[in-house]
């Protein structure tokens, strides 16, 4: 029976969608590993959505949170609003308590990246913040580390990412898209997840 890995993500312009495909690449780049994602609810109306100059949801699935116990492994990933993660995935966590509370996540790998507009936006502190949600669920943090290699060490060009997880820079207008330093970072946590996952259900 193939390892379910679960790619969950809260995008308003795009970036974090194109990151978690990206992770979804690397985690089918594992023999035996089968990706999925799903984007969390809205709760913005659709008249601040317009108001933000928001594009149009995409159409992965809405995830319902009372699921999770199905998946082996999870992605997580969301864009910061002042250093830490939007209140849409900190809504979905919320409607996790009981989960929590039956301990049916306890065990279970989970990995993280971000958007942020700009590179001093809290790249880290939304992922590090972030933790607490999978530490009180009791699962096992997958981080990132400097596993997507030199590209990670480059000073002389813009980009997102840390060893807490993958990460892209939008720009303050949005404009920018995930380079592919960003993109390798994410296809690697991925598959970096996936092997994870594989290793503790065999």
């Amino acid at each position: 029976m193939a390892v379910k890995v679960w790619i969950i993500f809260y995008s308003t312009y795009g970036h974090v969608k194109t990151m978690a495909e990206a992770v979804k690449k690397g985690v089918e780049s594992v023999e035996g590993v089968e990706a999925t994602i799903y984007q969390v609810a809205e709760t913005l109306s659709d008249d601040i959505l317009s108001k933000l100059h928001a594009p149009p949801k995409s159409d992965y699935p809405i995830i319902d949170p009372h699921t999770l116990a199905e998946a082996d492994g999870f992605v997580f990933g969301f864009p910061t609003r002042f250093g830490m993660m939007a209140a849409q995935m900190k809504a979905f966590f919320d409607a996790t308590g009981g989960l929590w509370q039956k301990g049916a996540l306890n065990g279970k790998p989970a990995s993280l990246f971000t958007s942020t507009a700009t590179q001093g936006g809290g790249q880290e502190t939304t992922l590090m913040t972030a933790v607490t949600q999978l530490a009180h669920h009791g699962m096992v943090y997958v981080p990132g580390g400097y596993s997507a290699g030199p590209g990670m060490f480059d000073v002389n060009v813009a980009r997102g990412g840390s060893p807490w997880g993958a990460g892209t820079l939008a720009g303050g207008d949005g404009s920018r898209q995930p380079s592919e330093v960003e993109l390798l970072q994410a296809e690697i946590l991925g598959k970096n997840l996936a092997g994870v996952a594989k290793k503790l259900k065999a």
